[in-house]
């Protein structure tokens, strides 16, 4: 018999998770049925209202999990550095903030079609330089200054975050708000995890990577539902594969 509880490498086809399928008779472990349950409920049978929240770096790292989600998801609240190019596309200025340009037609293309469920931050910390000494400044999220960068979502952001997350029946959230290692960019992050948290009847859920480093980090790590051991794992099940650690167990 053969137990597999590797969640984390689940996207991967390997000898030691697919191979030995084939010889044994296979079946998930305690936390592989979890990961199915939890994450895998939500591409396949999530309980409505369901609120995605997509944070982290860059659009291209979540074009695939939004192409999926915004067909499942009542709302997909979008924070982190990724933000910006939907601002950019939404003609904004973002001075000198994290942005993808040959995603900004993405954005323009999904805002149009799906504008009444995206969330967009409203304002913006804003600074010179990554820095915990850095000066700050909150500036509304459409007038950036031309020499200042995108650091963290706003106080009005995450109020309106949480607004839109009450009455959420399914939450799931992958990467962070902002820059969260320094701690003057961190209140954004913060604040979207005591808002999930406040949700006592909801399923709520962070999928994997740096936003379970970051949740986990800030203290926030048994106020949630489920917190994926998956990065790139978590990140293709949002997308809609087939993993093919799941598929050999399901085959059996």
């Amino acid at each position: 018999m053969f137990v597999n509880d590797a969640f984390g490498t689940a996207h991967r086809e390997h000898a030691s998770n697919v191979g030995i399928s084939t010889h044994l008779e296979t079946a998930a472990g305690f936390l592989m049925d979890k990961e199915i349950k939890f994450i895998g409920g939500v591409v396949n049978d999530p309980h409505k209202p369901v609120v995605a929240i997509l944070g982290g770096a860059k659009v291209s790292d979540k074009i695939n999990v939004i192409k999926n989600l915004v067909n499942i998801a009542d709302k997909i609240i979008i924070g982190g550095g990724m933000a910006y190019t939907f601002l950019k596309a939404q003609g904004k200025e973002i001075g000198i903030s994290l942005l993808e340009e040959d995603k900004i037609d993405f954005a323009k293309d999904l805002l149009e079609k799906h504008g009444d469920k995206i969330v967009l931050p409203v304002d913006t910390k804003v600074a010179k330089e990554f820095s915990n000494d850095a000066k700050i400044t909150v500036v509304p999220s459409d007038s950036i200054p031309a020499d200042q960068e995108g650091m963290d979502i706003g106080p009005n952001t995450v109020k309106l975050f949480a607004d839109e997350l009450e009455g959420a029946h399914t939450v799931v959230w992958n990467g962070p708000m902002g820059v969260f290692e320094f701690s003057n960019f961190a209140q954004g992050t913060i604040g979207v995890c005591k808002a999930i948290a406040n949700l006592k009847d909801a399923i709520t859920i962070i999928g994997g990577g740096d936003s379970a480093a970051a949740a986990i980090s800030l203290g926030f790590e048994n106020d949630f539902t489920h917190i994926s051991t998956g990065g790139g794992a978590s990140l293709e099940y949002l997308e809609g594969k087939e993993l093919p650690g799941i598929k050999a167990i399901n085959n059996k």
